[in-house]
């Protein structure tokens, strides 16, 4: 038990550089791989002739609401992380237990009482997220909800869980129980929907599956730890512990919720500038539009899950170098982070712009008319242009986080979500139709990206300050 609280204290002392890799890399593969169970879902919907757009739209109208979910359980998974990180940078051994036990309990209790919601107010959900855009849509939207929100429960604590276990030294095993999910999902829904046929619920089900498989993995850590040891009355909730590491944790919430909002507003306007536009107001193609820009968010959500990877695998060596009063290590952290991301993005600007077409042949582009391709390359094209400094936004929201700025974080991720990204969603198709909704990301983007970068280079330069000597700075 003594020796416990010394298993961190390597994050004081150890190259940066191989603790990013040890750190990021197992974090971007994990949400990755979070990411990539509903975009595989898509894919393989996609390409089996009887579900097709009508599939890809009902997938479109789902997936902000797991995104709510997923938006609960990293607010609750990062903010335990960044605060078990911080305790015991601190030498706070009780306080990390104690925050781990009760991020068990809220996760649990959450996610039954959103299952439950989502079961009883399933109709008005589905509308408001634009199923109504025509019957098969919704029907295939309902059929898929359904099942997805029977697993939400095994989704959420498996999500919440995985930064946790980052936070006990164990990334690996993090990236172990996530990568083990998603390769039950890719095996089965091939299965499920070309084989057996079961068209959305064959896609639903081969998810769920795969995210009991990592629920069930991260319970067997939880009696594992090896920094902590989680007693009884650490599962005894503490208004004050989580109120603690629920502040560390709202910016990953506004940073996940903020989508869902955004989603909610571009569908809706995709609906009623699609039924001005030439093309889409023909029944026929009426799908096209939201099928298509739920594709390259889900691109987008791809390059965001390496960003957001990069910048929550430093949360631990951050928060701990923080705690134990490394602030150049801190401030050094965050400059190589930065570099990272912008190279990330580069990357990801490249393949938008110049492979558009590969990008949307994935997605069932053979199967369907010119108009999907074209509209889907101008998206790309449009959407994504200033996905390098998104990229960069997020590290900076990310990073102010895990260095126990929860005001400055959230209050940057809130301008940039809510207020730019559902406010220019809104407001952009009055003038342009249909490009307003493709112009609304670069713009959001760019203004956010002028005030980042002032919040970013302030606390560079308050990392400057009180810096403690020793054999921790290398």
């Amino acid at each position: 038990m003594n020796n416990r609280g010394n298993v961190n204290t390597f994050l004081g002392t150890e190259n940066l550089g191989t603790l990013m890799r040890r750190y990021a890399l197992p974090c971007v593969v994990s949400l990755l791989v979070a990411a990539l169970y509903n975009i595989v879902d898509q894919i393989f919907i996609a390409n089996a002739s009887y579900l097709g757009s009508y599939g890809n739209a009902a997938n479109t109208v789902v997936f902000p609401l797991t995104v709510i979910a997923l938006a609960l359980s990293v607010m609750i998974g990062d903010g335990c992380c960044a605060f078990v990180s911080i305790s015991l940078g601190a030498q706070n051994r009780q306080a990390a237990q104690r925050s781990v036990g009760n991020a068990v309990v809220l996760c649990v209790s959450v996610s039954v009482i959103l299952t439950g919601l989502y079961l009883i107010f399933q109709d008005p959900l589905l509308s408001a997220f634009g199923a109504r855009v025509n019957e098969q849509t919704f029907q295939q939207a309902k059929e898929y909800f359904i099942f997805i929100t029977a697993g939400l429960p095994f989704y959420m604590f498996g999500q919440a869980m995985n930064p946790v276990i980052r936070s006990d030294a164990s990334p690996g095993f993090a990236m172990a129980a996530t990568l083990a999910g998603a390769a039950v999902n890719l095996v089965l829904d091939p299965v499920f929907i070309f084989a057996f046929r079961w068209g959305m619920r064959g896609a639903a089900i081969a998810t769920v599956l795969g995210q009991a498989l990592t629920a069930f993995l991260s319970v067997w850590y939880l009696f594992h730890f090896k920094s902590i040891h989680l007693e009884k009355n650490s599962f005894v909730l503490s208004v004050d512990t989580i109120r603690r590491f629920l502040s560390l944790g709202i910016c990953s919430f506004f940073s996940q919720i903020s989508l869902v909002a955004a989603m909610a507003a571009i569908n809706n306007m995709i609906w009623q500038y699609g039924a001005q536009d030439e093309v889409f107001q023909q029944a026929q193609y009426a799908q096209i539009p939201m099928a298509v820009i739920g594709i390259v968010m889900k691109f987008f959500q791809i390059i965001i899950s390496v960003a957001v990877g990069l910048a929550a695998g430093c949360i631990p060596i951050a928060g701990y170098n923080i705690g134990a009063g490394y602030k150049e290590r801190a401030k050094r952290l965050f400059i190589w982070l930065l570099l990272a991301e912008t190279c990330v993005g580069a990357m990801a600007l490249f393949v938008a712009e110049c492979l558009p077409g590969q990008l949307i042949r994935m997605f069932g582009a053979a199967n369907e008319s010119v108009y999907y391709t074209q509209f889907a390359i101008r998206a790309f094209r449009i959407y994504l242009c200033t996905v390098v400094l998104a990229c960069v936004n997020k590290a900076t929201f990310i990073y102010l986080q895990s260095l126990g700025k929860a005001l400055v974080s959230t209050g940057l991720s809130v301008m940039r979500e809510l207020v730019f990204g559902v406010g220019f969603a809104l407001l952009l198709p009055i003038w342009f139709g249909l490009d307003g909704v493709l112009y609304s990301m670069p713009v959001s983007d760019g203004l956010t990206f002028l005030i980042s970068a002032l919040a970013g280079i302030a606390t560079y330069r308050q990392l400057g300050n009180g810096r403690k000597q020793g054999k921790a700075y290398k």
